[in-house]
């Protein structure tokens, strides 16, 4: 692990709590100045705090960060850093145990998300995914308790609360607020995933998902009209929920239209190609005159050696002008899909936000190219059939 940036003290707070992880996950991380580091630590503020694990962490350029805390400083509460990051990666760990990786953990006001790169398929699996979170913080305040049932000190909960109190007491309240409120049978809380995968057992997965979000809405209307009343925090989470559990429901939606139905159905097959050793002017002049944002880069041989994004050519075009070559600006680590594969795997791909354009390829050679937007519109061509029928 290598640190880009941040105050020595902040830095010496996060590897003392990132070496915690080594009692518990069967890892050794060792902190140094190496450029090649496979985990690289900023903390930009502004930029929100988030990171990626598992191997996703060594598809991001060497000169990037692999995760951001924007929010830390030396005066960042040390239990607060603690139970988030502790609650996201019992979800990490348990869906690392099911062979699934973990795209990142966005942190929240009202807690943490951990990004999944999927949910696993079997209810079962999912159950235990969903409840790691929570019992992370059953874990912690069960140990809690014991101590102080063992202090004599259990006179606190007539006492303390979130802003007075002991710092033991305190912490004790807050997770089993946090266990209360991840269970909360609504998306994208824990409660929700719990709530579908016990319907999974017994009804379809993408029914089970339709009435577990449709009941994640119905508390969120409770929440907000609550909020309206009493709290106006409530009216936060009640837009928190309905939100996410409309996400989660038009995801398990559009994954099953796109189940058994090949990348070549959907994919562009009209598109412009660039050499390694076109000048970047070439590619300014593609993407004004036509719709193509992102252009495969293709060799001599018709290899597809790199994809040159929008951003990419931005980038290249205020580092090094318009004579510079595209091979020094390309994406050189990109994903393909072969034209036989099926779309709900690389639509997943696509999703998660590292990579807008996938080339696709068969028998080595690129045959096209697919976007969000090629399967958008591929799905609505598919639903106007399916209502007016040839």
């Amino acid at each position: 692990m290598r640190f880009l940036d941040g105050e020595p003290v902040v830095q010496q707070k996060v590897e003392a709590i990132a070496h915690m992880w080594e009692d518990f996950a069967n890892i050794k991380l060792a902190f140094d100045d190496d450029p090649n580091a496979e985990i690289r630590v900023s903390f930009t503020l502004g930029a929100g705090s988030w990171s990626y694990l598992g191997t996703d962490a060594l598809t991001i350029p060497k000169n990037m960060p692999t995760m951001n805390y924007g929010w830390l400083h030396p005066n960042t509460p040390t239990q607060e850093y603690h139970r988030v990051v502790l609650h996201e990666f019992g979800h990490a760990l348990a869906a690392r145990r099911y062979g699934i990786q973990t795209k990142g953990i966005t942190l929240l006001p009202i807690g943490g998300v951990a990004q999944l790169e999927r949910m696993p398929e079997d209810p079962k699996q999912e159950l235990w995914v969903a409840l790691a979170g929570p019992l992370v913080n059953v874990v912690i305040a069960a140990g809690l308790a014991a101590y102080l049932t063992i202090a004599q000190r259990w006179s606190f909960l007539s006492t303390s609360n979130l802003t007075s109190g002991g710092l033991l007491e305190r912490l004790l309240i807050v997770n089993i607020m946090l266990v209360l409120f991840n269970l909360i049978p609504a998306f994208p809380m824990d409660g929700g995933r719990v709530v579908r995968a016990l319907l999974a057992t017994r009804l379809e997965y993408t029914r089970a998902t339709q009435i577990a979000a449709s009941l994640g809405q119905a508390l969120a209307f409770v929440f907000g009209f609550i909020g309206l009343l009493v709290n106006p925090m409530l009216l936060f989470i009640a837009l928190f929920v309905w939100i996410g559990a409309a996400q989660e429901s038009s995801l398990v939606q559009m994954k099953s239209s796109l189940e058994g139905i090949p990348v070549s159905r959907a994919m562009l097959t009209e598109f412009d190609v660039i050499s390694p050793t076109d000048r970047l002017s070439r590619a300014v002049d593609l993407l004004l005159k036509g719709y193509q944002a992102d252009f495969p880069v293709v060799d001599a041989d018709g290899k597809v050696v790199g994809i040159l994004t929008k951003q990419d050519l931005i980038r290249g075009l205020r580092e090094n002008g318009e004579t510079s070559l595209v091979s020094y600006a390309m994406t050189k680590d990109f994903n393909t899909a072969d034209s036989n594969q099926m779309l709900d795997q690389v639509s997943a791909c696509l999703r998660s936000g590292d990579c807008g354009t996938i080339p696709v390829l068969h028998n080595g050679d690129l045959v096209g190219m697919l976007t969000m937007e090629n399967i958008g519109e591929f799905l609505m061509v598919q639903r106007a059939l399916r209502k007016y029928p040839i």
